[in-house]
């Protein structure tokens, strides 16, 4: 099934956050996660901030569990389903960092880890770790780089306009022979950027018609991954129709995968969403 899950709990974003998260951890995220893994879904997601100002906190919400820890705990847990960054934010890590941190995560979880990486916008952020701001697209387009060239490997080699590193040992590494990495935005650049050092491309924040505009101009390659959200938190049990449309457009529109959220009162009302949705995709050869 080629359907993932933006994973519940692990961000509270104004507007996509039902009240049930407010009260809920570790235990309510497994149980889901377990249960998306036993339906067969493609993937869950965790997504990456340090510490947002109050502000910004009003709008982008506050709470953002931490990506390494989280996915870590939930490899353990499952068993198929994908691990995947959604996403990383490049300069505020060194591309090793990176290599051996997640590349640990895929040996750990047999080879489940997709990278979805993203170069920023938050720039106090950036300050706060000090990390490069101005120029950032240059820095995270020689970091996918230099991380495509560690990926999998013991002893890397890279020698770019930002990072340049050889003789180095990266133990352990990835398993992936060639561990995928999707890159985030809403962008020509962003899908320009993943089309010519990456995987996969995971936008955010765009009308259906103008993903549909910009994956028509572009010259997508086979075997190239666009993961698209269904907007609206899917009904599967009160309106199966509805989801099987919202879905299906997503992929008419493009998508080789279909990331969702789910309406739901409770984690276990979560989970009897998730056992209705695979349902639908069982019986729908587009969804597969």
């Amino acid at each position: 099934m080629r359907i993932g899950i933006t994973s519940p709990i692990v961000t509270a974003n104004p507007g996509a956050h039902s009240t049930w998260e407010d009260k809920a951890g570790i235990a309510e995220l497994t149980a889901i996660a377990e249960a998306a893994d036993r339906l067969g879904f493609h993937h869950l997601t965790c997504s990456e901030h340090v510490a947002v100002p109050v502000e910004v906190a009003e709008q982008r919400g506050a709470t953002y569990w931490d990506p390494l820890v989280t996915l870590s705990y939930l490899a353990a847990r499952t068993t198929d389903i994908r691990l995947v960054t959604q996403v990383l934010v490049l300069g505020y890590h060194h591309p090793l960092e990176i290599a051996k941190r997640y590349g640990t995560l895929d040996l750990v979880s047999d080879g489940r880890v997709t990278l979805g990486l993203g170069v920023g916008t938050l720039a106090e952020e950036f300050e706060l770790l000090g990390a490069t701001f101005e120029g950032r697209g240059a820095i995270a387009d020689d970091a996918l780089k230099a991380l495509r060239a560690s990926l999998g490997e013991r002893v890397p080699s890279y020698h770019g306009s930002h990072f340049d590193f050889e003789d180095l040992v990266i133990e352990p590494h990835a398993v992936q022979e060639h561990l995928p990495l999707w890159i985030g935005g809403r962008t020509p650049r962003s899908l320009r950027r993943a089309l010519t050092l990456a995987d996969g491309w995971v936008p955010f924040g765009l009308a259906l018609d103008e993903l549909t505009r910009m994956l028509a101009g572009s010259d997508v390659p086979e075997g190239f991954e666009v993961s698209l959200s269904a907007g609206r938190p899917l009904d599967p049990i009160g309106d199966p129709d509805r989801t099987r449309d919202q879905i299906a457009r997503v992929l008419e529109a493009g998508a080789t995968v279909v990331s969702t959220a789910v309406h739901a009162e409770s984690a276990t009302h979560y989970c009897e969403q998730l056992e209705a949705l695979a349902a639908i995709a069982a019986a729908e050869p587009l969804f597969s």
